[in-house]
């Protein structure tokens, strides 16, 4: 994956996450768990990207 488009997919996922925790009225507790919930799922797809953990390669999600 080229890095310019490693950025992009950074930025637009951090602008929905800003969008979502300054618009969207939520409890701080939700609010909270999402943001954990995004950086996680964020740091295991650059840890995929950049190769470090392999296992993510065979995980299907839907059909």
């Amino acid at each position: 994956m080229p890095l310019l488009q490693l950025i992009i997919v950074l930025v637009v996922v951090g602008v929905i996450l800003w969008v979502i925790n300054s618009y969207i009225p939520m409890q701080t507790t939700v609010k909270t768990i999402l943001n954990v919930v995004v950086i996680v799922v964020l740091i295991l797809w650059l840890l995929s990207v950049f190769g470090v953990i392999d296992s993510l390669q065979g995980i299907r999600i839907g059909g």
